[in-house]
């Protein structure tokens, strides 16, 4: 065993003495979630990412949410389709008929459509759903159009929620987070940003009424991370490229690590109970 491979060890035993002792948060930081469906190990935002996932024993999931020119809720991260699909252009541009003619570029897979995934997910009790609300740029989605996407996101998302699941609204944008927060100042709400966690950041959270954050493992202290969690926020850390970015997040005490390569760590996870 490496010395890297024995420090892992001892903070996952560690984590796991303190959940049990409940000087942890209940969550974490055991919470792998599935970036995009786990993007490492299959093919982005796709049902075969999500649907293998689940039946590998993830229960935590991160996706993107945008809308057709038509006003359909479909997942996709990039502001085109070009990287990801046989298909150049916006969702934001095209109706929804001509979204379900594409197919992904690596193994054909159909754009995944939400209400398919909140479907596929409706009679699974416990799942923990980060829903990025991908509206920062404001030419896809000028504040004339922002209001018609936050009502439909969240009625879908109530609509299908099981039971015991969380379904987070998640963004860099502060607009929709403000949106979701007057249509229910109750709803988990998380603010990201491509930056660590600092006071200002948290108090910024804070101030738009999200109960989370997501930060940047790289830079981010142990403190900062505490000092959120006394403010009463939840923290996720990312990204989660390899196993080092998983022990880094354990040191670091955040209660959600959100990584490329889910049912890697859930292996390791296994291995070391």
């Amino acid at each position: 065993m490496t010395h890297i491979q024995r420090w892992g060890a001892f903070l996952l035993t560690l984590w796991g003495t303190l959940q049990a002792t409940g000087l942890l948060h209940a969550q974490g930081p055991g919470l792998i979630l599935a970036h995009r469906g786990g993007l490492a190990e299959f093919e982005e935002n796709t049902m075969e990412g999500f649907r293998a996932c689940y039946e590998k024993g993830i229960r935590g999931f991160e996706t993107d949410i945008r809308m057709t020119q038509d006003g359909e809720l479909v997942i996709l991260h990039d502001d085109k389709l070009d990287r990801t699909y046989n298909a150049t252009g916006s969702v934001e541009n095209k109706p929804a008929a001509e979204l379900r003619n594409i197919t992904s570029r690596k193994h054909g897979h159909p754009v995944l459509f939400l209400q398919e995934l909140l479907a596929y997910f409706a009679d699974k009790p416990g799942v923990y759903i980060e829903l990025e609300m991908k509206t920062s740029n404001k030419k896809l989605y000028p504040d004339s159009r922002l209001d018609e996407y936050c009502r439909k996101l969240f009625a879908a998302a109530n609509a299908h929620q099981p039971q015991g699941a969380t379904y987070v609204f998640t963004s860099f944008d502060e607009r929709p987070i403000r949106i979701i927060h007057a249509l229910d100042p109750k709803a988990p709400l998380s603010l990201i940003a491509s930056k660590p966690c600092s006071s200002e950041f948290i108090q910024r959270a804070k101030e738009l009424g999200a109960d989370r954050i997501a930060c940047q493992l790289n830079g981010t202290s142990r403190s900062a991370v505490r000092e959120a969690q006394k403010a009463g926020l939840l923290v996720n850390g990312w990204p989660g490229h390899s196993l080092q970015d998983y022990y880094l997040a354990l040191g670091l005490g955040v209660d959600i690590h959100c990584t490329d390569m889910p049912v890697a760590l859930l292996a390791w996870q296994e291995r070391w109970k």
